[in-house]
């Protein structure tokens, strides 16, 4: 593969992604339309680069417009779809968006690689899949059963996927992500959110002065210290597993599942208590009650991923938290700045 397509090509994950796979020699198509990401994002990644990409503003819904980016970009080999509503709480409040805009845009985006003869794709799923699991660590053998309707788009974009691709004989490897953090090391891009849905960005906020404190969703969970623990994965790492995805499905055809993740937990106070120290002062939070649709604790067995991709993470957690302070602090407006 040459040529790939970038679905919400301009989002957080996917900039980072676009450094990695522009380093390793690929062209990229970006399509975008801007619903949670920024063109400055796009601008920053040819800046570090020394790349240019080709860029179409389009909603991925949109089939003509999509059609005329396949037209133009005939020899288009791959896709990584990352385009989609991303934030678990959001989509308890608005499960129709959710689903019209990740269903919906899916479906056509599949189509259309159908029309056009492209065979490949590396789909940004999501450990939100999995649930409340039942046991910890968790592989890709685990019951599936989403909590939010978030995790249920991502499971029927999943499964959607999977059958296209026995049908059509495609190409697919399937990432499903643990909790992306962190930010490029140059400070240049990063996580962008106007109003923060994740907690490392409401933290880093906080810490910044922009918010007032951290809510911690509920502290009567069943872990060491009461609040949620998750597998947080520093963003380059899981950006260079797109890559390595990529490199894989080019010699090994059909459909792959694979967890992309670290297997260490941390918990709301560690992250915190993470960030106090590289920002140097106290982090105000209080505690909230439990949010709807979330589980106490979510670890990756990332071992197959190992295996079959050679990919392993390299970054720990002081790099996740002084990469997103930095990223803070010089870009205090993000990319409006």
């Amino acid at each position: 593969m040459k040529k790939l397509l970038i679905t919400g090509g301009a989002g957080y994950i996917a900039s980072h992604t676009n450094i990695e796979c522009l380093a390793s020699g690929f062209e990229l198509v970006i399509v975008d339309n801007f619903c949670n990401s920024s063109i400055e994002a796009v601008k920053r990644v040819e800046k570090l680069a020394g790349k240019k990409v080709t860029f179409y503003e389009a909603d991925i819904r949109d089939q003509d417009a999509l059609e005329e980016v396949f037209k133009k970009e005939s020899d288009i080999e791959g896709v990584i779809h990352f385009a989609a509503l991303k934030a678990v709480g959001e989509s308890v409040q608005k499960p129709l968006e959710y689903y019209e805009n990740n269903i919906s845009g899916s479906l056509v985006l599949y189509k259309v690689m159908r029309k056009y003869g492209v065979k490949n794709i590396v789909f940004s799923s999501s450990a939100t899949v999995y649930g409340d699991p039942e046991k910890i660590p968790v592989d890709e053998t685990a019951r599936i059963g989403a909590t939010n309707p978030y995790g249920h788009t991502k499971v029927m974009m999943e499964q959607i996927l999977m059958d296209a691709a026995k049908a059509e004989n495609w190409n697919v490897v399937i990432l499903r992500y643990f909790n992306p953090v962190g930010a490029h090391d140059s400070g240049t891009i990063g996580e962008d959110p106007e109003y923060p849905n994740n907690l490392l960005p409401f933290i880093s906020q906080v810490a910044a002065g922009i918010r007032e404190k951290v809510v911690v969703f509920g502290n009567d969970w069943p872990t060491p210290d009461g609040t949620g623990v998750r597998d947080y994965i520093h963003v380059v790492d899981l950006a260079t597993a797109h890559v390595k995805a990529l490199q894989y499905i080019d010699k090994n055809p059909g459909v792959h599942v694979l967890n992309v993740g670290t297997g260490q937990g941390y918990s709301v106070l560690d992250m915190i208590k993470a960030f106090e120290k590289v920002c140097g002062h106290k982090i105000p939070y209080e505690i909230g009650p439990r949010r709807d649709g979330d589980v106490a604790e979510v670890l990756a067995d990332p071992s197959l991923a190992v295996k079959e991709l050679g990919w392993k993470a390299m970054y720990g957690l002081d790099d996740m938290v002084s990469s997103a302070w930095k990223w803070q602090s010089m870009n205090p407006k993000g990319y409006r700045g």
